[in-house]
């Protein structure tokens, strides 16, 4: 393909691509603009710049903070590390504005006239970040794609009321309407009677580290839910918790069907004895602190310090433990819901003062490397680690009872 003008401007940049369509409507085509809609391999949006966003990345170039990390922030960072296969369908992509664009079928590259991206900074700013820390811990980047739109139109102030329009339009969510509800008071209630000052996020809105993520806390209790409380009598000896690991979603929506019918606000719709569900409830008021305090210990537990483990596993300098993969942690923390007991002062998670964490980090190693092939994501839906893990914890509770 010959070069053209648009190819050789310094206003140019390129920006491979894995797919793209053409989905301008009438309208579009009587004003003069493209409407394209595409995938392209994250890395691509590594060097657009953001002159016409109305709002910049949150972190600095060095990570320097102007603003503190905020629950965004961590969720894309989340998703890339730990479900880099679903992040083209979580994560909201970008928004790309385009004087012109050229496009090379052969090369996959369009070539974008004095583009900028106009919303999805953060998402930009947090794949660069996880671009550098792969670079320095020697590892590739995965193959990950990232959804696009771009608008190509020369029109100025068009522009700058997309990208006003794209940045302050907000949903009101599941979160939000739990948090609206009421249903979320109580559990706030008993996270703060154990750990003062700590609040639960009730709003997307509430963006600060102020607040606790309030689905991975219910992600993490559901996790720990013993098998006399799962509501699924079939699977009461080894329940399924493959879904803990990355569906927060459906973790939530479960929470506010088992608080609407503990609370008589609904009947269940399976034969299932409302008590159970009291009971139920009761678990995940006793056991939020606990479970907070756990996920906190496991996601830098340094017993993983030995274990030659490379992938998904961040150390500093000293070869200390910063961060395991949720991955890895989900089946070890599903397996301390054999030690879930009632106590007088309400559930607890209780090992046998035999049990000792590095048996479960070995076990986890070699499911790790034998069953998920060394990939965090893999272990953290595969049915087969979780079991295996748990096949630990049970055995243990089986000789201490």
């Amino acid at each position: 393909m010959k070069r053209t003008a648009i190819e050789n401007n310094a206003d140019t940049v390129d920006f491979p691509y894995y797919s793209f369509r053409n989905v301008s409507c009438p309208e579009d085509n009587n004003n003069n603009r493209k409407i394209l809609f595409g995938h392209a391999p994250v890395n691509s949006v590594l060097s657009l710049p953001t002159d016409e966003n109305v709002r910049d990345y949150l972190l600095d170039a060095e990570g320097k903070t102007r603003r503190r990390p905020t629950s965004v922030h961590r969720a894309i960072e989340d998703t890339l590390k730990n479900s880099h296969h679903k992040f083209s369908v979580l994560n909201g992509g970008v928004v790309i504005v385009a004087r012109d664009y050229r496009v090379d079928e052969q090369k996959k590259c369009l070539f974008l006239y004095q583009p900028s991206i106009i919303n999805g900074s953060q998402t930009q700013g947090v794949i660069k970040d996880f671009f550098n820390d792969c670079k320095k811990q020697g590892e590739e980047l995965p193959d990950i794609h990232v959804t696009f739109e771009l608008i190509v139109t020369t029109d100025d102030d068009l522009i700058a009321e997309i990208s006003i329009a794209r940045n302050f339009q907000n949903d009101v969510m599941s979160l939000s309407i739990a948090g609206r509800l009421g249903q979320l008071d109580e559990l706030e209630a008993s996270l703060q009677a154990k750990l003062s000052g700590k609040k639960l996020r009730k709003s997307e809105t509430q963006l600060s580290d102020d607040y606790l993520a309030t689905e991975r806390l219910l992600q993490v209790i559901a996790a720990l839910v013993p098998g006399e409380l799962w509501l699924n009598d079939k699977e009461s000896d080894n329940p399924n918790k493959v879904y803990t690991y990355d569906k927060k979603a459906k973790c939530l929506k479960d929470f506010r069907e088992i608080y609407s019918i503990a609370k008589g606000e609904k009947k269940p719709e399976k034969k299932v004895d409302p008590a159970k569900y009291k009971e139920l409830y009761q678990f995940y008021l006793d056991i939020a602190a606990e479970a907070y305090q756990l996920y906190g210990k496991w996601k830098a537990h340094q017993g993983f310090k030995g274990t030659g483990l490379q992938k998904g596993i961040t150390r500093d300098e000293n070869r200390n433990i910063l961060e395991v993969s949720d991955g890895i942690i989900f089946p070890i923390l599903a397996s301390l819901s054999a030690f879930a007991k009632k106590t007088s002062e309400g559930w607890k998670i209780e090992p046998p003062s035999a049990f000792c964490d590095e048996e479960l980090i070995r076990t986890a190693k070699t499911a790790f490397m034998d069953m998920a092939n060394s990939d965090p994501p893999t272990m953290g839906k595969s049915k087969a680690c979780y079991s295996a893990i748990y096949q630990i914890t049970s055995l243990y509770k089986r000789l201490t009872t």
